[in-house]
């Protein structure tokens, strides 16, 4: 499957690294462009198209940190997925850089087949986003019901979230078919080399090794990793490897260092050393891209099991609901929003009793309310999930510690069209969808208690009622 290819713009102040990392992007294939500090590139990210920037941190004049703010706050700019290339070992880096927005943190010395991994993602996310940008502007024409702009922002969410393991099961499909074409060449070589029974059995237990480390690779700091991959590398060269820099990756995660090499190698002559790192380079690489592969389709089905809870499909639109469950699909629907910085808290009262409702605009409502407390708290802050039962009762609390309400916007909070959202940002029919969902077609109640520092929508389901569709 070939890969993404897209124009990439390359930031770095040292002129040999910038130069090496284009050669090596251009042989895949891409459009590479090169910025030496970084207000040229903020000139020609606002002259030309980029997919993609590859940025170092560490530069004189505007630095990395700064023209990531500038790309991250530019509106046409903002889409354009970053990622971060430094030799700075310090974790604060990274954290800062991942939080301003950044894709991905490389340290330098980087791994060339892990720099192409995360380009290619980026790429896709590049035209997914893309995408998202020309539905959404066909969307703001479309939008005539609470339900269309609910459908818009959970299908941007979905897309979001199915985007990453998606792309991780693509590229690592794609990458498994090329390694095990390598195999299969490799396999040849060695049955060529007439091992004896000691060497195949070495070679048995390098594959039982290789499929361990493919789920779980030797645990070492980065710089540890980087320094042991590169004397592994010499070594590999001083060996006559011609591949050495493809090979040092998999044989760190092994756990392997020169000295254990040393030990692998003695069992074998130098007729057969290459073949059988060869070898073993392989098998790690598969079984490492099968353990990704599983966890990508392992994720995408939880997705897909969420967004089937949350509309029922499949199912008469009245149902006996579980409201646990309901609120559970809902915010996995709603965790691309749920950005790192908000905390979730389920208080869920063990014993509550199922209803009988209409379980999809039921999670309309809590898609609804919870949308409004993730804006609330703006990217900063605790929302508190509450459930509990009296005699007639289902009750849900949905509560925040955003700014609260003005208390002149109270009395027309459930007023169709009223919104105090910026043009563009909210329809002004969520809450009123949601006061009728519970109120007219589950004879409920609603109610909203708000302060500065607190704001709680109390939701009342009867036990005995009977829903009404229209």
């Amino acid at each position: 499957m070939k890969e993404e290819q897209g124009r990439i713009l390359v930031v770095d102040e040292n002129r040999s690294s910038r130069r090496k990392l284009a050669r090596s992007l251009e042989q895949e294939g891409h459009h590479v462009s090169l910025a030496e500090g970084g207000q040229q590139a903020l000139e020609m990210l606002a002259n030309e198209s980029f997919d993609v920037v590859l940025l170092d941190i560490l530069m004189s004049g505007m630095d990395g940190f700064q023209l990531l703010e500038a790309i991250k706050l530019d509106p046409e700019l903002r889409d354009i997925p970053v990622i971060v290339i430094s030799a700075s070992e310090e974790p604060e880096s990274a954290v800062r850089s991942i939080e301003m927005g950044a894709e991905d943190y490389l340290l330098k010395p980087f791994s060339a087949v892990l720099l192409r991994a995360r380009l290619t993602a980026s790429l896709q996310k590049k035209k997914l986003r893309d995408l998202e940008k020309a539905y959404l502007q066909q969307e703001v024409m479309l939008r005539q019901s609470g339900k269309l702009a609910t459908l818009g922002k959970l299908s941007a969410g979905m897309a979001h979230e199915m985007n990453n393991p998606a792309a991780a099961v693509q590229r690592g499909a794609a990458q498994l078919q090329a390694t095990f074409a390598h195999l299969q060449r490799t396999y040849l070589k060695l049955g060529e080399l007439s091992l004896d029974d000691s060497q195949l059995d070495s070679l048995l237990s390098l594959a039982v090794l290789a499929q361990q480390r493919g789920k779980e690779p030797a645990e070492m700091g980065s710089l540890q990793r980087s320094d042991r991959e590169d004397e592994i590398e010499v070594w590999l060269q001083e060996q006559g490897f011609e591949h050495a820099w493809e090979a040092a990756p998999a044989l760190v995660n092994l756990g392997y260092d020169c000295d254990t090499l040393g030990s692998l190698v003695a069992n074998f002559t130098h007729a057969q050393f290459s073949p059988v790192i060869e070898w073993l380079n392989d098998t790690h690489t598969i079984y490492s891209l099968l353990e990704e592969i599983g966890q990508g389709a392992g994720r995408i089905s939880e997705l897909v099991k969420a967004l089937k809870d949350y509309t029922y499909l499949d199912r008469a639109p009245v149902q006996t609901v579980d409201i646990h469950e309901g609120l559970d699909s809902t915010l996995i629907i709603l965790r691309s929003k749920l950005r790192r910085g908000i905390t979730v808290h389920r208080e869920y009262d063990a014993d509550l009793p199922q209803i009988q409702a209409l379980g999809s605009e039921l999670n309309q409502v809590w898609t609804n309310i919870l949308d409004n407390a993730i804006g609330a708290v703006n990217g900063d802050g605790e929302i508190i999930l509450r459930t509990r039962h009296d005699d007639e009762w289902v009750i849900v609390e949905i509560e925040d510690n955003g700014s609260g309400i003005p208390e002149e916007v109270m009395p027309h909070l459930f007023e169709p069209f009223f919104t105090t959202k910026s043009p563009g940002q909210g329809s002004g029919l969520g809450l009123n969808i949601s006061h009728n969902i519970v109120v007219q077609k589950h004879q409920g109640k609603i109610d909203v208690h708000s302060r500065p520092g607190r704001t709680r929508f109390e939701i009342r389901l009867p036990l005995d009622c009977v829903p009404c569709e229209t």
